[in-house]
This record gives C-alpha cells, structure tokens and sequence, in this order.
C-alpha cells in the first residue's frame, strides 16, 4: 500500500481567520487538518489514515489523519470530550472492548495494519505499553509487578527475571528507591512512585510505543515532575504518544503537539511552534485561553 497522502492546508493566517473551522466541525462537517511540514519529514512509527470511529450511531472520531513521528513524544491536546484518549486507545485497539464500537480507515505500526484481519490482538498490545491516568500496580510485589508480562510468557529464569527488573526500574528512574524492598507489596508505595512503577511494567516488555492517558492527572506537583523528568529520558528509546489535559505539561515533555476538537485534528506540529507561532488562529485561541 502507498504511503498515505495526509491532508494538508495551505491557507495562510490571514485567510485562516476569515474562516472559522471550530463553527464548521460544529456543525458537522470534516475540516483537513493543517500539518505542519516538519512532522511529515519525520520517519513515522505509526500511521494513521483516515480513521473514523463510533459508538453505536454516535460517531466520535472523524478522518484522522497523522503520521507519529519514530522515537519522539507526540501529545494529543483539546477540550474534554473532544477525542483525545478515544484516539489514543484505538491505537492498541483496547475501544475493541466496547460492544458498540465500530471503525473505519486505517492504523498502522511499523507498517503493519492494526486492524487488519487476523491481527493477534494481545500480541498488538505487547507491542505497545499502556500507562493509565490513575496509577494501576497489581496486589503484588515491586518485583513481580515489574516481571509481570514476562511471567505470563513463560519466563521462569530467576537471572533474566532480575535483571529485566533492575533494568526496567532503572529506566523509570526508580530502582534507586525501592531496590531494598523489591519483594514488598507496590500497594505500599506513594502515588508518584505507583505510576513510575506501571512506567517501568510497560517498558519491561520493550514494546515499540508507550501510550499515556494523562499519566499525572491524580499526581501532585512534585511527583508529576518526575514522571515528566521521566518522559523526557525515555524519548529517543521509546516512541511516545501522550494525552494531557494540562497545556504546560505538553509543551514540556512533548516533540509534536495535535490540537483535537470535536473529534477532529485540527492543527498538527512541532510543540514550540504549535504553542508560538500556529498556522491557524482557531489554535492560537485555544493556546491562549480564549475559549475550551
């Protein structure tokens, strides 16, 4: 299949405000996205291409198109409701979950079609590591929780199990913390600590992408430091794709920025151009507070 051809816009800022394309999905209709030149020179790791996506009758997602650059942090940013951790969660197909999903176009890793007939879901998803907004540890060891997706593989290797834990936990800046108590109970640990340690879960696995849904949305500022500290050291080996509802977290830990809106993507760029300098007034607005 030929590399899609993403949609891009070619109005400039002037002729962009005569136009108002928030009015426009309003009312119903699909908008090309503006995608700035410097995301579509990047070597994407995922693909997606016209994806549509609904609940019942209720469409939600509306032609998505975007291209997630390989080895950077990606973050989906817009009003509540407005789509973001739908798209996030249709990447690794957990919507499959819902009874009334239905879907429409197309997403691929690494080339492969996520939807694709015959498509190995739990093998999909060992590919992509998930952190939640609320912190998830399993009623287990620090340890055992960190090893989990490698026991259920099979791996009995006390050595191996070791060392992918000390590695692991070392990439969620967190083995220094807890290496003398790795066969307490995770329930134990702070909430900063809890979400580092479904950090370290996820890349134990050394999946290709890690997806985060507002991962310091239950932390406090001091925790939420550290797992941002903690985004910022995994760029580069993972490939991050991030919902936040917190526009100053984004523009900290984030290469790309998508500006959603009614489930639509309305302008998609590098961060600190998307946050100074945007191609569309209608992002510019929402940057700068005057509504959303």
């Amino acid at each position: 299949m030929n590399a899609p051809e993403f949609q891009r816009n070619p109005q400039t800022a002037a002729t962009a405000a005569a136009s108002d394309r928030l009015a426009t999905i309003a009312a119903g209709e699909v908008v090309p996205t503006e995608i700035h030149d410097e995301v579509l020179a990047e070597e994407p790791l995922i693909t997606i291409d016209g994806f549509n996506l609904s609940y019942g009758p209720k469409q939600v997602l509306f032609d998505i198109g975007m291209p997630i650059p390989r080895g950077k942090v990606t973050a989906l940013i817009g009003p509540s409701g407005c789509g973001k951790s739908t798209l996030l969660r249709s990447v690794n197909r957990m919507n499959d979950l819902i009874d009334t999903v239905s879907v429409s176009g197309r997403i691929a890793l690494s080339g492969d079609d996520v939807y694709g007939k015959g498509v190995d879901v739990i093998e999909l998803r060992r590919r992509m590591g998930m952190v939640f907004q609320k912190s998830n540890p399993f009623p287990m060891s620090i340890r055992e929780n960190v090893v989990y997706a490698l026991r259920i593989n099979g791996e009995r290797n006390r050595a191996v199990l070791d060392a992918v834990c000390e590695k692991a936990l070392r990439g969620a800046a967190l083995w220094d913390e807890v290496k003398d108590r790795l066969d307490e109970s995770a329930l134990g640990m702070s909430g900063g600590q809890q979400q580092r340690l479904c950090i370290a879960r996820a890349i134990a696995a050394e999946p290709e992408v890690l997806l985060m849904d507002e991962p310091c949305s239950a932390l406090d500022p001091i925790a939420t430091t550290r797992v941002e500290e903690l985004i910022l050291r995994l760029r580069g080996d993972y490939t991050v794709l991030i919902v936040t509802h917190n526009m100053q977290q984004a523009s900290r830990v984030s290469d790309y920025t998508a500006f959603m809106y009614l489930g639509q993507v309305v302008e998609y760029g590098p961060t600190a151009q998307l946050f100074t300098n945007p191609h569309l007034r209608e992002t510019e607005d929402y940057i700068t507070g005057r509504f959303g």
